[in-house]
């Protein structure tokens, strides 16, 4: 009886990249394990398509492979172990643990960035140590993927974190303050909180408001009124209100879409047409935090908030979200506004609001 795999194995070694790339594509759909060395020999193969057809039968093949791309990621070819983290990054398991955190300490950031994407999945504490200097790599993408595995492992990595809420350096806060939020923790708030007021760095302030939206926890709510006094906070707190959903949010997000509860200076609107200030980004951002809420206290103010084009197209996105009720309240907009945009918007809220127009019957003589 022909054995297939053997047969394609076999291939593997032929002199036509061609035949390589269709045995190895083959293999993959296979899935038997005895093609998982082979198809790692082919990883240094020297056609690209080749190597990228190894590459994606040994992921479709999985669990099998994992020990032996484990030891690939000590091989001497930069380019297999670029390869073998890759596709660990989305087969890993516990088995590979030991080689992973080696690999975050490698030259080559993509080793480091895939590597730690791998202990993502694996997400065993004690990766959480040999994580955190990742935090203050030099490459962008490795920081970002340490932060989401630290938040993937959860609760055991929140001391690390918020130890690292005190780091000299900026970039490191910064990531942490990212990682808690992904958490959702309520072990994150206070000290969330505590960045928010004390430190000195814009932009990680600006991030702990985002986190602490993330999380959604209500004790919140009141520090975020106090950051929306801050005009480069007062856009991201708005949005991290909506996120939270605590009605007591509600008056307050009206004033601010109105225009009332914003600073003079900003509610001025020049030249020809509107400008998107700062004033109006943050109006439009009430009226999506509003139908996140979804109080009916709001609706009255959302509909008027229709009227000015630089609401209109948030505060039609808001009211779809409160169904049917909202009804009532467009119909005479559609019916007797002369604004075709405004009609345009409001025909299109009532729809997905569930109304569909009646339509005429007639009657023949």
């Amino acid at each position: 009886m022909t054995d297939a795999v053997a047969e394609q194995i076999a291939a593997l070694r032929d002199d036509d990249w061609a035949i390589r790339e269709e045995a190895a594509n083959l293999l993959g759909t296979f899935k038997d394990p005895r093609a998982v060395t082979p198809l790692i020999a082919l990883l240094r193969d020297p056609d690209r398509s080749v190597r990228e057809a190894a590459i994606e039968a040994l992921r479709t093949i999985g669990a099998p492979s994992v020990e032996a791309l484990g030891v690939c990621l000590d091989h001497a070819d930069l380019s297999v172990q670029e390869a073998a983290s890759a596709i660990l990054s989305t087969i890993a398991d516990e088995r590979v643990l030991n080689s992973l955190i080696k690999a975050l300490r490698s030259d080559d950031w993509i080793v480091r960035m895939h590597a730690a994407k791998a202990l993502g999945l694996v997400c065993h504490t004690d990766a959480i140590a040999p994580l955190f200097p990742l935090l203050q790599d030099k490459v962008k993408a490795v920081r970002e993927e340490a932060a989401a595995v630290l938040a993937a492992i959860g609760d055991a990595a929140i001391p690390l974190l918020v130890s690292a809420l005190r780091h000299d350096e900026w970039l490191v806060r910064l990531h942490a303050v990212e990682s808690l939020g992904k958490t959702k923790s309520p072990q994150a708030v206070e000290p969330l909180l505590s960045v928010l007021v004390n430190d000195q760095d814009s932009a990680v302030r600006e991030d702990a408001v985002r986190a602490l939206g993330e999380i959604g926890d209500p004790r919140s709510v009141e520090h975020l009124f106090t950051a929306m006094r801050e005009p480069g906070l007062r856009t991201v707190a708005v949005q991290a209100l909506g996120k939270i959903g605590d009605t007591r949010a509600v008056p307050v997000l009206i004033e601010l879409m109105t225009g009332a509860g914003l600073p003079e200076i900003t509610k001025t609107v020049g030249g020809c047409g509107d400008q998107w200030t700062e004033a109006l980004i943050t109006q439009g951002a009430a009226a999506r935090a509003l139908g996140e809420i979804g109080d009916d206290r709001a609706i009255p103010s959302l509909i008027e908030a229709l009227e000015p084009t630089s609401t209109r197209a948030e505060a039609a996105s808001a009211l779809a979200k409160f169904g049917s009720k909202v009804i009532p309240f467009l119909i005479p907009l559609l019916n007797h506004s002369q604004d075709d945009n405004l009609r345009f918007h409001v025909r299109e809220t009532l729809t997905l609001a569930g109304w569909r127009p009646r339509r005429m019957s007639t009657t023949h003589l």
